[in-house]
């Protein structure tokens, strides 16, 4: 039987047309005609006030540690359950991510614990919306301009999902999207860095071309350009940018099918959850998630790892996520707690991600959920 891959990078439209348009034009460096088309259609289409791409989601949230100015002996609040570039970014600088655990419910940073987590030595809060679900920005956006906070979302995997009807990425001071080949729109690797406070636009370029005002000599607004300030090459390829604009002009098909692959697994799978077997996704009224991954909870590790062994036994290429960073060595090395870690603890121990990509079909998601189901009746004890 055809195994089922958890993810599977989809062309869907242009992207070899515009990438052989690319070496045409012959300009394969960064910030050609292709970069600019991706960053126009990002900031019309979700509201961003400037959006600048880079190489990787990482590249962007390095930049925002840079624009936040942390260092040495600065801390940063964010959760525990994310992937290390979250916190790798601010470590870089010298800082010390702070972890706070999470929300049962969204799996995000639980945003009634981030208070108690400050100190005078608090430069920022790093919400993570997880699964394309948003975190409580309301509540933390009010906390950060009471404490004089800089918000930075790491919302990698939040393209297309939107909070109270604002995209997701563009309610900080500075948003951080992703364009890896598991994200919703790919482009093999890449990102962007999302600037909405107007006075961090200007260093944000310089910062993006090697700590030059280049980009102000390539608008002819100065005669020639000149090192000003630290930075680092964070441009990505015309290549890379043709290849996310095929993406981009086809996103909301892209958006669509995310959604219903979500819808229909939720659907399948309630019979299951209301018996007991296992916890569904939890999406807040407030908050339209973007179908960028299906997660499901067991009721223990044990359970969790069970179901992983049986599945990819069967053919089924189902995945947990993170190891939580304040367990690792390098979080214990570099981070400190805040508080109690429970839902972290137990939601990494629990957690399996099921496939969820474009290419996946009808038949092969009835599939999944018919091994989930049959996993459940044997395994679980369920009649």
């Amino acid at each position: 039987m055809t195994r089922i891959p958890f993810n599977l990078p989809t062309m869907v439209g242009r992207e070899l047309e515009y990438i052989v348009e690319a070496v045409r034009a012959g300009h394969l460096a960064g910030d050609g005609t292709f970069t600019r088309r991706c960053q126009q259609w990002l900031e019309e289409q979700c509201g961003a006030r400037k959006v600048l791409l880079t190489h990787s989601c990482t590249a962007a949230l390095e930049m925002a540690a840079l624009l936040c100015d942390v260092g040495e002996g600065d801390e940063v609040i964010m959760p525990s359950f994310t992937f290390v570039s979250t916190a790798n970014a601010f470590v870089l600088r010298g800082a010390r991510p702070v972890f706070v655990d999470i929300r049962p419910d969204t799996l995000n940073i639980d945003e009634q614990l981030i208070e108690g987590a400050l100190s005078e030595r608090t430069r920022a809060i790093v919400p993570v919306h997880y699964a394309g679900v948003a975190s409580d920005m309301a509540a933390i956006t009010r906390l950060a301009a009471r404490y004089g906070l800089r918000v930075v979302e790491d919302a990698a995997q939040a393209l297309g999902a939107t909070y109270r009807n604002h995209s997701l990425g563009t309610i900080g001071d500075l948003g951080c999207w992703s364009f890896h080949e598991t994200k919703n729109f790919i482009s093999g690797e890449g990102g962007a860095l999302v600037v909405q406070d107007p006075a961090l636009i200007e260093r944000a370029e310089i910062i993006r071309e090697k700590g030059t005002d280049r980009s102000k000599f390539f608008r002819g607004q100065v005669d020639k350009y000149t090192w000003i300030d630290f930075g680092s090459s964070y441009l990505p390829s015309e290549l890379v940018a043709a290849y996310l604009f095929a993406q981009l002009e086809n996103a909301h098909e892209i958006l669509a099918r995310r959604r219903e692959i979500f819808a229909r697994y939720q659907a399948a799978l309630a019979p299951l959850e209301a018996d007991g077997l296992l916890r569904l996704p939890r999406v807040p009224a407030d908050c339209e998630p973007n179908g960028h991954l299906f997660y499901i909870l067991l009721p223990s590790e044990g359970a969790r790892d069970a179901l992983l062994a049986y599945l990819n036994q069967s053919g089924v290429n189902a995945v947990f996520h993170y190891v939580p960073l304040h367990e690792s060595p390098a979080g214990r090395r570099f981070g400190r707690v805040s508080g109690k870690m429970t839902n972290t603890e137990s939601v990494s121990r629990r957690l399996l991600r099921l496939p969820c990509h474009l290419q996946l079909t009808n038949d092969q998601q009835d599939r999944v959920v018919g091994e989930l189901q049959h996993f459940c009746a044997r395994v679980m004890n369920r009649t």
